[in-house]
């Protein structure tokens, strides 16, 4: 039995989870998830929390427990709290600006990347380079944020390019005057 399944997911005041055919519906103040599951694990709704209980002792079942779990309270801290990534844009010239459903960075190269924002998801770029990415779907904004980070990664050297803002870049030093 996975040790993280074993726990109850609590349903906090406001929330409403639905599990019926396959998928589970959480609601919330903020908005409205869905999430498929496989049939081997078995999740119920008791009160003011979900239970899941494998149906099984498969490897693959104990995996799907766990994660299961978590997916089912992601989306029920999302639906009341929601989630954010802030990334910070470093160096000189670099820019990001958010044009309705757009995010047009200029990032040293010769032209600038446009990202569509996906739906769910709200951006917004501050003149100081942070761009702060929210909504209530964890998988999809550290998705979004690591595609913009992918964009152009902290160099060691200089510490230009786009970084987490919890990120620690390990700088290096350059060459030494050469004789």
């Amino acid at each position: 039995m996975s040790k993280v399944g074993k726990l109850p997911v609590a349903i906090p005041a406001g929330v409403t989870v639905n599990v019926a055919d396959g998928v589970i519906a959480v609601k919330g103040p903020k908005g409205e998830l869905k999430q498929s599951f496989h049939n081997e694990i078995d999740i119920k709704v008791q009160g003011t929390e979900v239970l899941l209980t494998p149906k099984d002792e498969s490897k693959q079942t104990n995996a799907y427990h766990g994660l299961y779990r978590s997916l089912i309270n992601n989306m029920v801290k999302g639906v009341t709290e929601g989630f954010s990534k802030t990334l910070i844009i470093t160096g000189v010239g670099f820019r990001a600006e958010v044009k309705g459903k757009e995010l047009i960075m200029n990032l040293g190269y010769s032209t600038d990347f446009i990202a569509m924002i996906p739906d769910g998801l709200t951006v917004t770029a501050t003149p100081d380079g942070k761009v702060t990415i929210a909504g209530i779907d964890k998988q999809l904004v550290g998705e979004f944020s690591s595609q913009i980070r992918k964009l152009r990664k902290p160099e060691p050297y200089k510490g230009k390019g786009i970084r987490y803002e919890d990120e620690v870049i390990r700088r290096k030093v350059g060459k030494t005057g050469v004789k």
